[in-house]
């Protein structure tokens, strides 16, 4: 026999819920494609139960894919799990909707963090990450969270609190107010006109420069010869955007044909450039929905 499937009203309910699945999933597991099976699964689910008997569509489905990404973590920690980047290759790119505005100002800060923030997580215990991820970055009351772990709604609070203390212990992302974008803006110009002076002004002499290009990464360390690579990834580019990559300032670079060429990464500490980081891998790369501003 077919698979009985919801009335359409709910049928697009689910749709219109599902992005909002799939977050909490991702960060609850770190991983887009563990993500997916349980939204699916969470579908598959609501497909056998008569929709007049649930009240409240939103939490029922929070409920099931929060009980069944906790059932991921906890098989986690009983089998051999591959490595972080196996589990989420992905790069994390948000664009600014103003690029005249710090980005801590909107709301694309939160999301971007993305990666930085999930391998914090990866530190928590699945209760404690549940409880931490459903309650800071989704706001669902504890009582909610209590009832999904079988605890008590003060047990909720202190997972979450203390998850909350395990993540701010692992450091703050880096600043990327208005003085930390000055630095890029110098460095990507002194890069395009070629002034090397610039370049050493605002590299830290020990800036540490990496290169992905889909092979063992090319590591460079130093200020002169990070400077005398400045123009690395950049040849053949003919758009570039600013951007947050994985809650880093950063820089998307288009060629002609319209393909990513590139993605730059920079933290800047104490006025100088500390770290850059380019992805220049196909692989990476084409796993990017950006098509040229």
């Amino acid at each position: 026999m077919p698979e009985p499937r919801p009335a359409e009203p709910v049928a697009q309910a689910f749709e219109d819920q599902r992005g909002r699945l799939h977050a909490v999933a991702h960060r609850m597991l770190g991983s887009h494609a563990d993500a997916e099976d349980v939204v699916q699964e969470a579908w598959l689910r609501l497909s056998r139960q008569d929709p007049d008997a649930i009240d409240n569509l939103g939490g029922w489905l929070t409920t099931v894919v929060s009980r069944l990404s906790l059932d991921v973590l906890r098989s986690r920690k009983t089998q051999p799990q591959p490595s972080y980047d196996d589990q989420l290759p992905e790069l994390v790119v948000t664009f600014d909707a103003d690029p005249a505005h710090a980005p801590e100002e909107t709301a694309a800060l939160a999301d971007s963090v993305g990666a930085a923030l999930l391998v914090v997580l990866e530190k928590l215990g699945p209760n404690e990450r549940l409880a931490f991820v459903l309650h800071d970055l989704f706001a669902v009351p504890f009582d909610e969270i209590g009832r999904i772990l079988g605890k008590s709604t003060d047990a909720a609070k202190m997972m979450a609190s203390r998850a909350r203390r395990k993540v701010q212990s692992a450091g703050r992302p880096e600043e990327t107010g208005p003085e930390q974008r000055a630095v890029v803006r110098a460095f990507l110009a002194a890069s395009r006109s070629g002034d090397f002076d610039e370049l050493l002004r605002v590299l830290d002499p020990e800036v540490r420069l990496s290169v992905d290009t889909g092979g063992e990464p090319v590591v460079v360390l130093g200020a002169t010869k990070v400077a005398a690579n400045a123009r690395f990834g950049a040849g053949g580019a003919t758009v570039g955007r600013p951007a947050l990559v994985d809650g880093r300032l950063g820089l998307v670079a288009w060629g002609a044909d319209g393909r990513v060429m590139s993605v730059l990464a920079f933290t800047v500490a104490d006025g100088r450039i500390t770290e850059i980081s380019v992805v220049s891998d196909p692989v990476r790369l084409g796993r990017l929905d950006l098509p040229m501003p």
